[in-house]
């Protein structure tokens, strides 16, 4: 009788408990179970929390909370919600782009954990080297596994639209073809160690003026051939694990809600199966409103569009998910869907595998890799004289620039990297075996370190992370000292140096156009050292575009050096020295004026001052596409770049000159030059423009040599398909290779055209036909050729 008394007792404790002994044993669990079972298992309350995110670690909201937070990996991103019933763990995300974001102490932790800042993407895709970039991303994912990370939350692939976009500097070009091939190298080279990547900003992410809730007016046509191949690209190439919406709406709807940018497009005709997830916030209106506890992004929108995961994840936005999954006004189906990307998700991830995670990555050997990396997207935009490689090391170097001595590793915001450390261009420059002007050096060390600590107060007290920066202006300096410096050095050193990051955008004086204290330098600085017959080296410092041909006469040789992580110095070092031979080229146009730009009258929208509305009017012809089919004189060209040898081009074939459906295009390059080096062969194609207006030309296929010794050749071929010679024609919903004449012209730069080939199309060849998407949702007029 007592077991029996005992018995009941006990089943009623359960019942009252709100559990179900039986139920509970029962409780499928991920990877025993059919993920069908697991998902018919959950409750409204489970599936919610599994498709809104658990929130920022450490923050309520964008408040900070007060302590540590207690997870995994301090500094990370976030992760999906765990549900221990249902034997689902928790994953962890962490940024970025440049290398892996997390904090690097710990309270009641003796160690550090510290990432290596690899270079910027404009400085990785200024190589023009996948296999150098899959590397890179093999070094960054190997960081990410050992710090117990599943997927980081890069690459960053969005279009140089404007070179004031203040993230241009995580970007990798104003070509989607560029884009999509350095994307697909890092992937491959961060997912080989059994880590995600999230592809990012899904699309149409130009700018960070009211990021959260523009609207962008963009054409099907642009969408597709400029703002959605790079995406394409990276996705059908390398398979990233996931892939984050963007902020900004597109023809009036939230990228994060948009079933043409997620079924129609990434689903049905690209086949993607990945997960889906939201960039921080994403659908919400603006920062104010995250904070309100009443208010939500449309979470049925965004998941019946296939928006599978809520980032970071709201209160607001579970409950409104849980009153849509109890009255029915949600989608099951697709709620279902999004559940099975994301249980999907978690079984490939090393948090399922039960990885044993060191926290210990080999940061000598990454660092390395950076600093090789870094050398090899540096661009010589001049080198009257042969200047450089400078070897001369019995006299001194002046050095100029507040830069020179707090060299810019990368940039600002989720993009920025905890690093050990940063090498200066002076410690590169000293280390290499260089002397440095002492007196030089004691006046502006003091000075950068007062001007620095006052600019990240300043920083600290409007938005920390997020705050928009500025540049600290530059230290006078005396003529009489000038003439002094230029009599007993060898040689000037300026170096400029510009940083952005997220959250706001670049500024056109001040920023884009060079300041009035950088100009007085760069003058007072040549007259005195030309004066005494001695040369002027700048190094440009910086993560994006800036105004060059107002000053560039005045000086012998600039470096682009870029934001070349914490090696940057080193690298510049290596470069300067001819250690290495420059080979990177641009993959973005440096204009003569900021108005130049086709985007310039309408970036970043209407008004002006906080713009709701902006217009890609441009069309199709962004960057090059616009500046060589409209004549417009550049001061450095789409691929331009020098170097210090030279290469001849030679043997243009063509497998055919009737194409039916590849081409395979072969040339042969030759060191004609003294030393060795690398060369960057990019391939353009003019097409017949009867169906819709054509660019000049466009790039269709690019290569990069091995390193040839003075006299060695190599020959590199090039396959291109009726898909990459075709145009969208709009009428036809369809990617349209055109019948007529076409020319292969084999670059060194997109102005510079080494050899020409025609081949012919007898009829149009339709390479794909899509579905109709991306209407537009106010009257725009777009560019014609």
């Amino acid at each position: 009788m007592k077991q029996n008394i005992k018995k009941v007792a006990l089943s009623l404790v359960c019942v009252l408990g709100g559990i179900s002994l039986s139920n509970a044993q029962k409780a499928p669990q991920l990877g025993k179970a059919s993920l069908d079972e697991v998902i018919a298992a959950m409750t409204a309350e489970e599936k919610a929390e599994l498709l809104i995110g658990p929130g920022m670690p450490g923050y309520a909201g964008l408040v900070p909370l007060e302590g540590e937070p207690d997870v995994r990996v301090l500094g990370a991103a976030g992760g999906n919600a765990g549900i221990e019933r249902l034997g689902i763990p928790e994953t962890v995300f962490a940024d970025g782009p440049a290398g892996l974001r997390i904090q690097p102490k710990r309270e009641n932790d003796p160690n550090t954990y510290y990432a290596t800042a690899f270079p910027v993407g404009t400085s990785l895709a200024s190589s023009w080297n996948t296999q150098l970039i899959e590397e890179v991303g093999k070094a960054m994912g190997e960081e990410v596994k050992e710090y117990g990370v599943d997927v980081l939350l890069a690459p960053a692939l969005n279009i140089h639209r404007n070179p004031l976009n203040g993230r241009n500097f995580e970007y990798y070009s104003e070509d989607p073809l560029v884009a999509g091939k350095i994307a697909s190298a890092y992937v491959r080279g961060i997912q080989s160690h059994d880590v995600g990547t999230s592809v990012k900003h899904f699309a149409a992410n130009n700018q960070e003026s009211n990021r959260l809730s523009v609207n962008a007016h963009v054409s099907e046509r642009a969408m597709r051939e400029i703002y959605l191949r790079g995406f394409e690209i990276a996705i059908k190439e390398a398979n990233p694990w996931t892939i984050m919406t963007a902020y900004n709406k597109i023809d009036g709807t939230y990228a994060s809600a948009s079933d043409d940018l997620l079924k129609t497009v990434l689903r049905e005709e690209w086949g993607y199966e990945g997960l889906v997830m939201t960039d921080w916030f994403g659908g919400y209106p603006g920062f104010e409103t995250i904070t309100d506890t009443t208010r939500s992004s449309d979470v049925v929108a965004q998941l019946e569009a296939g928006n599978d995961l809520m980032m970071p994840g709201t209160v607001a936005q579970k409950n409104a998910l849980i009153k849509a999954l109890k009255d029915g006004s949600i989608d099951e189906a697709a709620v279902n869907a999004s559940l099975k990307r994301i249980l999907n998700y978690i079984l490939k991830t090393p948090t399922v595998a039960k990885y044993k995670y060191s926290d210990k990555p080999d940061l000598k050997a990454h660092a390395e890799v950076t600093r090789n990396a870094a050398t090899e997207g540096m661009v010589l935009l001049k080198n009257e004289g042969d200047v450089l490689p400078y070897t001369n090391k019995s006299g001194t170097l002046a050095v100029f620039g507040d830069t020179s001595y707090d060299f810019i590793a990368g940039g600002t915001g989720s993009g920025d990297v905890n690093e050990a450390y940063s090498v200066s261009l002076i410690e590169g420059l000293t280390g290499a075996g260089y002397q440095i002007d002492t007196d030089l050096q004691s006046a502006y060390v003091p000075f950068v370190k007062e001007m620095t600590a006052k600019e990240m107060k300043r920083r600290e007290e409007n938005g920390g992370l997020l705050a928009d920066v500025q540049r600290i202006p530059e230290m006078p300096l005396d003529k009489d000292l000038l003439a002094k410096k230029a009599k007993a050095s060898e040689v000037a050193v300026i170096t400029i140096g510009r940083n952005a990051g997220e959250q706001h955008d670049r500024k056109v004086s001040n920023d884009f156009y060079l300041g009035q204290d950088e100009v007085k330098m760069i003058n007072t600085v040549s007259e005195a050292f030309h004066a005494e017959g001695k040369k002027v080296i700048v190094i440009l410092n910086i993560g994006g575009v800036i105004e060059t041909a107002s000053w560039k006469d005045k000086v012998d040789t600039i470096l682009l050096a870029w934001q070349a992580g914490q090696e940057g110095g080193n690298s510049v070092a290596d470069v300067f020295s001819g250690v290495k031979n420059p080979s990177g080229k641009l993959t973005m146009t440096f204009p003569v004026d900021y108005n130049n730009h086709p985007s310039a009258a309408n970036f970043p929208g209407f008004p002006a001052h906080d713009p709701k509305e902006v217009f890609y009017e441009e069309g199709i012809y962004v960057g090059y596409r616009y500046f060589n089919t409209f004549g417009v004189k550049p001061s450095y060209e789409f691929g331009f770049g020098q170097s210090y040898t030279t290469f001849e081009y030679a043997d243009l074939k063509l497998s055919t000159t009737s194409f039916t459906d590849e081409l395979e295009v072969s040339v042969k390059v030759t060191n004609t030059g003294a030393v060795a080096g690398k060369e960057v062969v990019q391939v353009y194609v003019a097409a017949p423009a009867q169906l819709a207006d054509k660019p000049s030309e466009e790039l269709k296929a690019f290569g990069k040599t091995e390193v040839l010794k003075p006299g060695q050749s190599e020959t590199l071929s090039f396959k291109l398909t009726a898909k990459d010679l075709a145009s969208f024609i709009d009428a036809q919903s369809a990617w349209v290779a055109e019948k007529g004449t076409y020319t292969v012209k084999i670059g060194a730069s997109s102005l510079d055209i080494q050899l020409k080939e025609d081949f012919t199309i007898a009829e149009d060849i339709t390479a794909e036909k899509v579905n109709n998407a991306f209407d537009l949702d106010a009257e725009m007029e777009t560019l014609k050729n």
